[in-house]
């Protein structure tokens, strides 16, 4: 049996404090909207509570779908390294940005060189090019994918181009003959009427034509801050794609309380296998971590 822990969205805090250079463009209204509305939902206590608790669980792997910090300052990032590094090997810890991890221009070429120990393949690195990654861990074959873009202030897209979808077909195609489960991480979710217009992914039909030629067996996103679960038509039948809350939501806000995804990956034939969703998270306004429901996705 498989384990593996989903998290996303930490939005790390507390915000350091950024120099009126730094409040430019993007920066600046995303500082005000922290400072008026987000600061006060998403707390970092919350958070050590879910760490203890997913690493209570036996994991054999930890996946973290993007948004580890808010406005791509270089403290955030040497923050949230400073925060992941205790937390395991790099080898059993994996990431994919978000839109907070791109914030502005430069802020993900940054975020690749600070966090490239985390997203670091079985493959060769050629040049620039990060993403798709692939880790392999066991049974299972991890791919993370980028959505994450420079976008103007109050949009929050992402984007999934014609590169990264010939990649992610190779890889897909290839791992699908090695007999693995194939997990693709994106932010974003690639779905169509997921969240708004302005905070979607551009690029969803190119995603969703690569799972449908080659297949996958789950796809992993954040971005919402909703546990969600959809399905996308795969080469073998539908592919279950599972959405998180946010790992630092304060208990009682307007989205559902900071939580993690627990997956149970294990294999029943050469080509069948079992797959639990089991949903881990706060539960009240003493932090206290409890299992919220558990799903079937494979038998």
């Amino acid at each position: 049996m498989f384990r593996l822990a989903h998290l996303s969205d930490i939005h790390l805090s507390p915000l350091p404090r950024p120099t009126w250079r730094q409040l430019t463009g993007k920066r600046l209204t995303g500082y005000m909207n922290w400072r008026l509305n987000r600061k006060g939902e998403m707390a970092n206590a919350a958070l050590p509570h879910l760490v203890r608790d997913w690493q209570s669980r036996a994991v054999d792997h930890t996946v973290i779908s993007g948004d580890l910090v808010n406005l791509a300052l270089p403290q955030e990032f040497a923050n949230a390294k400073n925060w992941l590094q205790p937390l395991g090997a790099v080898d059993d810890i994996s990431l994919v940005p978000g839109n907070h991890d791109a914030y502005v221009r430069g802020s993900l070429k940054q975020f690749c060189r600070v966090f490239a120990p985390w997203m670091r393949g079985d493959m060769p690195e050629n040049g620039d090019i990060f993403f798709p990654w692939l880790r392999r861990r066991g049974p299972v074959a991890l791919i993370g994918v980028s959505s994450a873009i420079v976008t103007p202030p109050f949009c929050a897209a992402g984007f999934f181009d014609k590169p990264q979808a010939f990649r992610l077909g190779r890889i897909l195609q290839r791992t699908g003959e090695e007999g693995l489960f194939r997990i693709v991480i994106i932010h974003h979710p690639p779905l169509f009427h997921a969240t708004s217009w302005h905070k979607r992914l551009w690029g969803i039909r190119r995603f969703q034509a690569e799972i449908a030629a080659h297949g996958a067996e789950l796809v992993l996103h954040g971005h919402t801050h909703l546990p969600t679960l959809s399905s996308l038509p795969g080469k073998d039948g539908g592919v279950p794609v599972a959405g998180v809350a946010s790992a630092t939501q304060s208990f009682g806000g307007h989205k559902p309380p900071a939580a993690y995804n627990l997956f149970e990956i294990g294999r029943k034939t050469d080509k069948t296998w079992h797959c639990a969703l089991i949903r881990r998270g706060i539960v009240d306004n003493k932090n206290i971590v409890a299992g919220q429901e558990r799903q079937i996705l494979r038998q």
